[in-house]
């Protein structure tokens, strides 16, 4: 996902957050909290959500997320009381409030089989999960509630795992940064097996077996 706000770039396949063409340093947590917001904006999203897709494994209580919000407003020189990229929802959460590049309706660029069922993907990024809210709900124990994200652009399409507790698996290779995807390639979450369409149009549907990932 590459966007630019204000005077900033954000580019989550080179994990690189640029103020004027220079690299602005956050923490990998902080990083993450953004791409979180930015994927997710307008939208409110609950500390209870960011807790636990930052950190799906540990406990850490709202403070942890009230941190990495101060170190990003610091970076991006922004306040509370004024908020131009990230607003306090009082009692609730946070949300990012920049104006983004309006893209309109989101165009179909591809789809992922799982069950049988095929769910399509759209240009810019797609969050997979358990969580009900995902872009693809992928309803299984074993998959965290934002599991991983596909990212659709320019006619390229890329794979990251959100430190999932059970990992994401590529044509049986462990995702641990950036993956590029091709077409009919099989896609593991947990236990779940998926398979990743390219292209607009529908495509047949086909049996998605259940498989444990390598660890």
């Amino acid at each position: 996902m590459r966007v630019a706000f204000d005077r900033f770039e954000f580019d989550s396949e080179t994990r690189e957050l640029l103020e004027d063409g220079r690299p602005v340093r956050i923490g990998p947590k902080a990083f993450q909290l953004l791409q979180i917001l930015i994927e997710r904006a307008p939208r409110a999203l609950s500390k209870t959500e960011l807790l636990e897709t930052i950190w799906p494994d540990t406990y850490v209580d709202e403070t942890g997320v009230a941190g990495l919000v101060n170190e990003l407003r610091k970076a991006l020189g922004d306040s509370a009381a004024r908020p131009r990229f990230i607003r306090t929802v009082h009692g609730f959460g946070y949300s990012f409030c920049a104006t983004l590049p309006s893209t309109g309706t989101r165009a179909r660029a591809g789809s992922v089989v799982y069950r049988g069922q095929e769910q399509p993907l759209f240009h810019g990024p797609n969050v997979l999960g358990r969580d009900a809210n995902a872009d693809v709900c992928v309803d299984d124990t074993t998959v965290s509630r934002r599991h991983a994200t596909i990212t659709l652009q320019d006619g390229t399409a890329f794979i990251e795992d959100h430190e999932s507790k059970n990992g994401t698996v590529v044509d049986g290779l462990k995702v641990t940064e950036s993956v590029p995807l091709r077409d009919g390639q099989t896609v593991v979450l947990g236990d779940a097996t998926l398979q990743f369409r390219f292209g607009s149009g529908t495509s047949s549907t086909v049996s998605a077996v259940r498989m444990r990932s390598e660890s």
